[in-house]
């Protein structure tokens, strides 16, 4: 049995919270649940929540019988704390998501959901971030396809060795897509651009597709091709030494 902290960056009320908390539970790990008290979406690894005095306010909730904590705070400040026992016993493992839309390519960078889950595999955990994509105006949302695809690899992660971390995209299907590994895309499926950056007073952002084809065996090819994707990722490193 491990001990989980369940996270998230789309809120405590999310109905994926839920969802991936429940694949720890019913695996009869040591589960707890702390998540932001709003939504903190694109918050990456901000360790962002603090008060003036240094302190992270935190209440008691109960989700389904485990016990829970919304918290005010970014996720990656959550795992932070997490691994310095604020939330009990450090966790093995921690999980986070499932994120209402997709987190591939190099822009999961700017992802809280997988700010959070790198942020325990540099603090002497392992994570796992989950997201389900879901497109930018969904009909119905299918979490459970989200969770069956985080179980896919849930015992492989922990059985991994510590600051592990591990990103997985699962398509809005009913029930689980084969799961298969990819490597991360150039960007992604879906891109953050400016617009207008001459505006005066500010710039606009808006959404669009990639112009470039999606690279082959990435994870933004094969999630669009209807898999579900793991990729290993790393966080900050080191690189070479430049000549000088």
């Amino acid at each position: 049995m491990a001990r989980i902290l369940v996270t998230n960056d789309d809120g405590i009320d999310s109905p994926g919270l839920l969802a991936l908390a429940r694949v720890a539970a019913e695996r009869g790990h040591d589960v707890v649940v702390a998540a932001p008290k709003t939504e903190a979406s694109g918050s990456g690894a901000s360790i962002v929540g603090a008060d003036e005095h240094g302190r992270v306010s935190f209440e008691r909730r109960e989700l389904e019988g485990l016990e829970a904590y919304a918290v005010g705070a970014a996720p990656a400040l959550i795992a932070l704390l997490g691994a310095h026992g604020s939330f009990g016993p450090a966790p093995d493992l921690v999980l986070s998501g499932i994120n209402r839309g997709a987190n591939v390519g190099r822009v999961v960078l700017h992802s809280g959901t997988v700010g959070a889950a790198l942020t325990a595999g540099a603090n002497g955990s392992r994570g796992l971030a989950v997201s389900l994509d879901v497109g930018l105006r969904p009909e119905t949302l299918h979490w459970g396809a989200g969770a069956e695809a985080a179980g896919a690899v849930l015992d492989a992660v922990l059985a991994a060795n510590p600051g592990t971390v591990v990103n997985v995209n699962a398509p809005n299907t009913v029930g689980l897509a084969e799961l298969v590994w990819g490597r991360l895309a150039s960007f992604g499926i879906v891109q953050a651009l400016v617009a207008e950056p001459g505006e005066e007073g500010g710039a606009r952002l808006t959404i669009a597709d990639p112009l470039s084809e999606l690279e082959p065996g990435t994870d933004a090819a094969l999630l669009r091709d209807g898999f579900a994707v793991a990729t290993a990722i790393t966080g900050v490193g080191e690189a070479a030494p430049l000549a000088t």
